[in-house]
């Protein structure tokens, strides 16, 4: 345990824990690498502990009847997961499987709720971190209500796009993820996934560099997918 003293430091949410406190905190983890793919939580699972990210990514997921995987996002190094069976003891409601080679460090849902119930801003970031997710599920659930699978497959490319930091009014997507990734979020198939990126290429409105997809015009992706604004409900 001698080596993994100091291995907290990155982990967002404790970083008003003091070097001593985070210290007594790693002497009650258990440390776990694994490789890409790895299965790092099951869902149904009865695991309770709250999962660290040390070192690398994870990709959280679903899968439907058929087996389709649907993703529901993706977690880097600094962050967390686990938190809801950590706090309501129901078995995991989705899978994890780790992006690339992943270190991760699990704390014992015991130690996590004491945790929580002794330090009021590490509580006040977990309910921040669960208003968020309520929110995106609430915008994927209108999307899969009002929007095709072609319009589906728009709003994840404008979501994932940043700016340019070279061209002016130009956004990018790098590293590009497969289309497989783009279906599973999208809830679509990867072959619509490739159907709707040809067509978008043949407009002029992508392209694709290396590992860099390139957006030639956000705004009327937008329009494209008439994506519906709006409260959702809750806010």
């Amino acid at each position: 345990m001698a080596l993994a003293m100091g291995r907290l430091n990155g982990i967002k949410l404790l970083e008003t824990l003091n070097a001593e406190e985070r210290n007594a905190l790693e002497s009650r983890c258990q440390w776990r690498r694994f490789g890409k793919g790895d299965e790092i939580l099951a869902r149904n699972s009865d695991n309770r502990d709250l999962s660290l990210i040390v070192e690398g990514s994870v990709d959280v997921i679903n899968y439907s009847l058929s087996g389709r995987p649907v993703a529901y996002g993706s977690l880097g190094m600094g962050d967390y997961f686990g938190e809801l069976s950590a706090i309501d003891g129901e078995p995991r409601s989705a899978s994890v499987l780790s992006a690339g080679n992943t270190t991760i460090a699990t704390l014992p849902a015991s130690v996590f709720l004491e945790l929580i119930a002794s330090r009021p801003e590490i509580a006040s970031k977990v309910l921040r971190r669960m208003a968020s997710i309520i929110r995106i599920c609430d915008e994927r659930i209108m999307d899969l209500a009002t929007l095709g699978a072609m319009q589906r497959v728009i709003v994840e490319l404008c979501r994932a796009a940043k700016p340019d930091p070279i061209t002016k009014d130009s956004w990018l997507i790098y590293p590009a993820p497969p289309q497989r990734e783009f279906a599973a979020r999208a809830s679509t198939t990867r072959e619509t996934v490739a159907r709707v990126f040809a067509q978008l290429a043949a407009g002029g409105l992508i392209r694709r560099k290396g590992r860099t997809l390139y957006l030639a015009d956000k705004t009327q992706l937008e329009r494209m997918a008439q994506r519906i604004s709006g409260p959702s409900p809750g806010q």
